[in-house]
């Protein structure tokens, strides 16, 4: 079921774990199918260079296994709150930036220091608070409201959600805010960054 999806989430999913967005296991990648609104999601704790298309779960938009041979990724339930809440997002990334944590471990958000994130979230990254739950849909639902209209939310002590119309955008929007929040470190050790606006 949903061959070319799944692929497409393990192939996203590869090359986060090679630019060294995740450690480990960590973090999770999803994408909706256009045509039942079933869901492709990369399986709970699973080390990405061993995995294959078979192990990416189908899962409904409720978060009900479909099919698949591992449980999905523990935060499921807050990536199908993202599809039900915006029904034009077909692409969810949970990544863990080594910068972006940076900033979500001080609880301070991203400005718009380049364009290249102005353009793609919207504005700043703003900061979740900290939770130890981040795999209930109640996490999810106050996440959306932190996100408000953005593409992109840190999470606070944890890592980065971004999301798109397509699987694409929502990668490349992770790639684009850990590259900004490398950028606003290290303008801000010369002095006092100018921020974008659009």
């Amino acid at each position: 079921m949903l061959d070319e999806l799944r692929s497409e989430v393990l192939r996203y999913a590869k090359r986060m774990a090679a630019l060294g967005l995740v450690p480990s296991t960590q973090g999770n990648v999803s994408a909706r199918d256009l045509a039942t609104g079933l869901i492709a999601i990369t399986p709970h704790d699973y080390p990405y260079d061993a995995m294959v298309a078979d192990d990416v779960v189908v899962v409904d938009v409720n978060g009900q296994r479909i099919e698949g041979r591992h449980d999905p990724s523990n935060e499921t339930p807050v990536h199908c709150v993202v599809y039900r809440e915006r029904p034009w997002v077909n692409g969810v990334v949970h990544s863990e930036p080594i910068y972006v944590n940076c900033f979500g471990a001080l609880s301070q958000p991203i400005p718009p220091v380049v364009i290249s994130l102005a353009l793609a979230v919207g504005g700043e990254v703003p900061v979740m608070p900290f939770s130890p739950s981040t795999g209930s849909e109640s996490f999810g639902y106050r996440m959306l409201e932190v996100m408000g209209e953005r593409k992109a939310v840190i999470w606070a002590n944890h890592g980065l959600l971004t999301i798109g119309k397509s699987l694409d955008a929502a990668f490349r929007c992770t790639v684009v805010v850990e590259n900004a929040a490398q950028v606003y470190h290290l303008a801000r050790q010369l002095g006092q960054p100018n921020l974008v606006s659009l």
